[in-house]
């Protein structure tokens, strides 16, 4: 029997099979920070020590739908620049699929401040800060962890009595998950998955985080310290090996795991 030839998913092949360009240039609202707004970061949210800098940053900005069913225009997140592409269209796709978002401000809205912003249940992502509770660099201090409706979809840990602790303090009433209410981060863990984000914090058991959203750390290191062709290159082959996977083996829950994994 003649042997089949095997297919090498090289970074360009796997850049083809996600969509996307090897070489992706600037695109309609996505934009890099100019002086002024870089000061206005370094004032609150942008720290010394930072794992990156205001040139390795972008806005991205977009419509959304918001608990009403009205349409806002002035969505605004931001990220690593060499991930904002896929932020566009996966912000892009939520609006196509009017999944609601209460509001979209950037941390310096907030000073910095998480609670803040958790407590005004703002979708938000890059803000230098370490994680929860912890010493290391949050993933949204690499501007790529993703946040969205933090009263629908709570941060909850159980303290050592076994009480759960619920962050906003409001998202209490959202405790006990129902993946068909309104605005509900259960509806869009295949989406993120599928634009790059694939660690999703409802996945984890202590703490559990519904909001969130990121990439591995591993990847986030290796991101930070690339030039933008090659860390959206490396991104993108990401985002391609996810999609490739997940059309091999198939669409059920665990093989999300198994391939966010092996992707990421």
């Amino acid at each position: 029997m003649a042997s089949i030839p095997v297919l090498r998913l090289t970074a360009p092949l796997l850049l083809l099979l996600a969509g996307v360009a090897p070489h992706a240039g600037a695109q309609p609202g996505i934009s890099t920070l100019d002086s002024r707004q870089c000061a206005i970061l370094k004032q609150h949210v942008l720290q010394p020590g930072a794992p990156v800098d205001c040139p390795q940053l972008q806005v991205v900005r977009f419509a959304y739908i918001d608990f009403d069913q009205v349409r806002h225009d002035d969505g605004e997140i931001m990220v690593m620049a060499a991930v904002a592409p896929q932020v566009k269209a996966l912000f892009d796709e939520l609006f196509k699929r009017r999944f609601p978002l209460a509001q979209a401000r950037l941390m310096e809205h907030y000073q910095g401040n998480d609670d803040a912003s958790m407590a005004d249940n703002n979708t938000s992502a890059f803000n230098d800060r370490p994680i929860t509770g912890g010493k290391l660099a949050s993933l949204h201090a690499y501007g790529l962890a993703i946040d969205i409706n933090p009263l629908q979809n709570p941060y909850v840990l159980r303290d050592p009595q076994g009480q759960l602790a619920y962050s906003p303090p409001t998202g209490q009433a959202f405790g006990e998950r129902v993946a068909s209410r309104p605005g509900s981060s259960e509806q869009v863990v295949e989406l993120f998955a599928q634009h790059g984000f694939l660690i999703w914090g409802g996945d984890w058991k202590k703490p559990i985080d519904y909001q969130h959203f990121q990439v591995s750390r591993k990847l986030a290191e290796r991101l930070a310290k690339l030039p933008l062709t090659q860390a959206r290159q490396l991104f993108e082959s990401t985002v391609a090996a996810y999609r490739a996977c997940r059309t091999g083996l198939g669409r059920k829950p665990k093989d999300r795991v198994v391939c966010a994994a092996t992707a990421g």
